[in-house]
């Protein structure tokens, strides 16, 4: 597992479960501690099918943040995995961001539900 720690107000861990890559966030995301969010996120990261986002700790988002979470969205599925954050929630609702992902309630349920295409 890689855990990367972005001045103490952000932690992003990665593992692989077969193809699919599971992104634990934490913390604050914005435009001045993203860079380890985006290597988690990488949209041409080999291998990956899918991504698996546990936000349940996630305080803050920005939208830079959120536009890395979204760029991997545009030909994979991105689920987000547990309780996801009011804060959050009302963000992804905001910008209508809540209709690029799938949600499932466990990362271990988002690492093997069906999640149907996207329609657009």
């Amino acid at each position: 597992m890689d855990t990367h720690n972005a001045e103490a107000r952000s932690r992003v861990e990665t593992r692989s479960d077969g193809d699919v890559r599971i992104v634990v966030m934490a913390g604050e995301f914005d435009m001045d501690n993203v860079a380890d969010l985006r290597t988690a996120m990488d949209p041409a990261a080999p291998g990956v099918t899918r991504f698996v986002l546990d936000v349940a700790e996630v305080t803050f988002v920005d939208s830079t943040a959120l536009s890395v979470l979204l760029q991997p969205a545009l030909d994979r599925p991105v689920v987000l995995a547990g309780t996801v954050p009011s804060r959050l929630a009302r963000l992804l609702e905001l910008t209508g961001a809540e209709l690029a992902f799938a949600t499932a309630p466990t990362v271990a349920e988002g690492t093997v539900m069906i999640v149907p295409p996207r329609e657009g």
